[in-house]
């Protein structure tokens, strides 16, 4: 394997344990969007934008390159360059190996590209859920501080004397009923919010789950081709 083409394997393996961090259950969403408004990361939020857009423009090139490639050495579709390798072993076999290696980076600078949007992706969906749940905790807060507010109104209203204060009282009373009545509303859109994300997030991490099987089945096959592939080599 090549330099560029083991730096692409490192990175998808870097990639597949940042996943894996970020579905961790014991982590919540609040220590990640804390850890992600570090002063170290918003001091390099330029910078990572632009690492960003490198990253994928690099291994894009490398998926087009794996596809000449494979394009380039796969003769199936073609009868007469089929029928000409048969007649030199050596060079069939040859073609064989560098497309099974085409093959595999194919596969390694896919994936690779399809985990830098999933993570892009579970960073801001868990940015979202921490923000909506400091939203429904200061939702509750006040909530709790209108009720405890209306209560001592009340109480007021029943120890007061005169009419003007009862009056008063009562326009108070309906402005904080009126508060509580919004800041139950407020709570009540932030907490459907926060569900609708986390089943969100809870079908990313199936479909992450379902290709990490498919490329754990790929891996397979790739070992496979390569210990089928050795004792070709040592024949010759």
């Amino acid at each position: 394997m090549s330099f560029q083409w083991g730096l692409i394997a490192t990175f998808l393996y870097i990639e597949i344990a940042v996943v894996f961090l970020l579905l961790l259950p014991f982590i919540s969403a609040q220590r990640w969007n804390k850890l992600f408004k570090s002063s170290f990361l918003r001091g390099l939020g330029q910078q990572v934008h632009i690492y960003f857009y490198v990253i994928l423009a690099f291994l894009v090139l490398c998926l087009f390159d794996a596809v000449r490639e494979m394009r380039k050495y796969d003769v199936s579709h073609d009868g007469k360059a089929k029928e000409q390798q048969h007649q030199h072993l050596e060079q069939e076999l040859r073609n064989s190996m560098v497309l099974f290696r085409a093959q595999r980076n194919f596969y390694i600078t896919g994936f690779s590209l399809f985990l830098i949007f999933v993570i892009r992706r579970l960073m801001t969906l868990l940015a979202a859920q921490a923000t909506l749940a400091a939203t429904s905790e200061a939702a509750i807060r006040q909530a709790a501080s209108a009720s405890k507010a209306a209560e001592d109104l009340l109480a007021q209203k029943e120890n007061a004397a005169s009419d003007e204060n009862t009056k008063e009282v009562e326009e108070n009373l309906s402005k904080l009923k009126e508060e509580l009545t919004e800041a139950r509303k407020e709570r009540t859109q932030a907490v459907k919010d926060l569900e609708a994300f986390k089943s969100q997030s809870e079908g990313v991490a199936r479909e992450y789950d379902r290709l990490t099987d498919e490329h754990s089945k790929l891996l397979k096959k790739l070992a496979i081709l390569e210990g089928e592939s050795a004792p070709d080599k040592k024949d010759d």
